[in-house]
């Protein structure tokens, strides 16, 4: 058939099967060729880059960062919030290479941070933080002193609108900058018991406390429950005591990590989730106006002429209210006191340290100097006569003499080596004549505690005495803790059991009208209320539920007898006639109430200085509130603490009623 077509025809057939032919010896000489490639390809990788690549394989990583959930609330009784944290939109950025001054790439860096200043000084809230270059090159760590190089850095906080505005719509314009929703923490500007809430700091620097170090040695094995170096943590009073209960849990960012440990891929949120939120005891306006009544005192020291003579040094005063029989904290005031959002950021400039160093700790629970110049008092001062309601319950008790007993009050007592006698006088030299252990208590007879007490004391046990003496002490809750839960509590300090005085005899007997040991004002408020609870002593109640996020309660908190001295009606009754000197302030009070003064001598800087404490507790017969004061430097407790006392109960009485009804 082919042999029929015409020449030109079988020529062209001919000259396509020769390019077919062509055509396939290529096809096949290439898959030859490539396939040797790959053969050789393959035998590159198994046998010369295996380990290059197995070492990349596995430094490719995930890794998750943590976002710090949303801080619980913390309310007062009446339901305000004290402390909160709000959302608020932050710059960060996550570095995409290295920038460090070592690395050839600094002056980018600078250029990155040349550039954020000025969209700041463009778009930024003119009354607000003013960042430079510096400011923000040091908050970049390009030289990773902070973080590890995949963590975002917080360049700042709080942008606003247009500032949030100008970096959505440029993103491209901003390698590993983005905006993300952060928490900023508040506290009410009105000073709502700052030192008791406490405040926060970030995580990194929280290492002098045993409760972070471990966290930051001992990783969590629950992610959700792990730090991140920048977070913010409690640091002191409530803050730090329900720490675990108002953090919540971490969200997480995970992020693909390239072998030089850079963020390398788009990463995947799992949000966190808000902490718990406490609810205080503290009322906010009894609280208020126990602060002010504090100031409007020290005011008055300082500037009315009291027995001859101002109280200049009279800076500081302290005062803790607490219901006798629920134990829950109406008040708790150290004052002055300070704004606490310098902190809410979580650190804190050397400027503003420097001005409230010298009050940002919590007095009421703590010892600490008042910051003034030259020797004074500390937070923490002696008893004074307030000692004597104990003193007298513990004659009682031990024998020493009834309820019914007389003794010749003469003005002063002797004790000590025959013809190596030491004398105690009655503050001013008083002569109160005949009394009985009530009269002893209300005219405040130092040496009836010396003669009836301190001496039988030393008599009965001999240096075993002080044992004796301790044990009461500590009964009461003086030297031992309150339970509170506060970090930092100052347990006093006992002197008698140092035997400063030179003997044991005379530190019984110096420690029975009150100068020989020093105790906080919450341990005070403590004693104040056992004795209206007729020994029982309770435990102090901050926070009296912790609810979920959604008003669910998490936990309630109940009365809780701590211990219970056991001492006949008769002696209680006996201490509590006795207990009604006359004070300044309490003119036209509706109550009758219980209460002792002190005044506490202590030898400061080679001066004497007098310090005025004051406890007390109303109704009397339906105790319902106690309170103590402590005015160091003040002069007598009768006209200096005192007078703060009477305005604290008639907060209370405003608020919730001393007679069960508000007076509102």
């Amino acid at each position: 058939m082919k042999n029929l077509l015409p020449n030109k025809e079988r020529e062209a057939e001919s000259k396509r099967n020769r390019q077919f032919a062509v055509r396939l010896n290529v096809f096949f000489f290439s898959a030859f060729t490539i396939f040797c490639l790959i053969i050789i390809r393959l035998a590159i990788l198994q046998f010369v880059e295996s380990p290059t690549l197995t070492e990349q394989e596995t430094s490719i990583s995930v890794k998750e960062v943590p976002l710090p959930p949303m801080r619980g609330t913390i309310y007062d009784a009446s339901g305000q919030k004290i402390a909160y944290s709000t959302p608020a939109q932050s710059l960060y950025i996550t570095l995409l290479k290295d920038y460090s001054q070592q690395s050839g790439n600094y002056e980018e860096a600078l250029k990155i941070a040349e550039g954020l200043v000025k969209v700041f000084n463009t778009y930024g809230d003119p009354n607000g933080e003013h960042l430079t270059v510096s400011d923000v090159i040091k908050a970049m760590d390009v030289d990773y002193r902070k973080y590890s190089g995949y963590v975002p850095r917080r360049i700042k906080m709080d942008l606003t609108e247009k500032e949030i505005a100008h970096f959505m719509e440029r993103k491209d314009d901003y390698p590993g900058i983005e905006v993300v929703e952060d928490n900023v923490r508040h506290y009410d500007p009105a000073g709502v018991a700052v030192q008791t809430v406490g405040y926060i700091r970030k995580f990194k620097g929280t290492m002098s406390l045993d409760k972070y170090k471990a966290l930051a040695v001992n990783s969590l094995d629950d992610p959700s429950l792990q730090y991140s170096e920048m977070e913010d943590v409690g640091f002191d009073g409530l803050e730090f005591m329900y720490q675990d209960d108002l953090r919540g849990r971490n969200g997480f960012k995970t992020i693909p990590v390239n072998p030089k440990n850079m963020a390398d891929g788009l990463a995947e949120v799992t949000p966190p989730e808000k902490g718990h939120d406490l609810w205080m005891t503290i009322h906010k306006g009894i609280q208020l106006r126990a602060e002010q009544a504090i100031l409007d005192q020290l005011h008055y020291l300082q500037n009315t002429k009291i027995s001859g003579e101002y109280h200049k040094n009279a800076t500081t005063g302290f005062a803790v209210a607490m219901e006798v029989k629920t134990g829950n904290i109406m008040a708790m005031a150290s004052m002055p006191d300070y704004d606490p959002n310098i902190w809410r950021a979580g650190s804190i400039s050397a400027e503003d340290y420097e001005a409230i160093k010298n009050i940002y700790l919590n007095g009421t629970i703590r010892s600490f100097p008042s910051g003034q110049e030259g020797q004074h008092p500390e937070s923490v001062v002696l008893m004074g006569s307030t000692i004597k309601p104990l003193s007298v319950l513990i004659g009682l008790n031990e024998g020493f003499f009834t309820t019914s007993s007389t003794y010749q009050d003469r003005g002063i007592a002797y004790f000590g080596k025959e013809g190596h006698e030491t004398s105690v006088r009655n503050s001013s030299n008083h002569v109160y004549g005949t009394m009985d252990p009530a009269r002893a208590i209300e005219k405040s007879s130092n040496v009836f505690m010396v003669d009836m007490v301190g001496k039988k004391l030393y008599t009965k046990y001999g240096s075993q005495g002080i044992d004796v003496w301790d044990k009461y002490m500590k009964s009461f809750g003086l030297g031992v803790s309150t339970e509170v839960g506060l970090p930092y509590e100052y347990l006093g300090f006992r002197e008698y059991v140092r035997k400063e005085s030179g003997s044991a005899q005379a530190a019984l007997v110096y420690g029975s009208f009150g100068q020989q040991g020093k105790y906080t004002t919450l341990q005070l408020a403590q004693y104040v209320a056992t004795i209206a609870n007729n020994g029982k002593r309770i435990k102090p109640q901050l926070v009296s539920k912790i609810t979920d996020n959604q008003g669910n309660i998490v936990k309630t908190f109940k009365p809780e007898v701590l211990n219970e001295v056991k001492f006949d009606k008769a002696y209680w009754e006996e201490v509590k006639r006795g207990m009604k000197s006359s004070v300044q302030g309490f003119e036209g009070f509706p109550y009758d109430y219980v209460r002792k003064t002190g005044t506490s001598q202590q030898v400061v800087g080679h001066t004497i200085v007098d310090n005025g404490v004051f406890i007390a507790y109303a109704p009397a017969d339906n105790p319902v509130l106690a309170v103590a004061v402590v005015i160091p430097e003040g002069g007598f407790g009768a006209y200096s603490a005192a007078p703060v006392a009477r305005k604290i109960f008639d907060a209370y009485d405003e608020v919730y009623g001393l007679s069960g009804k508000p007076k509102e």
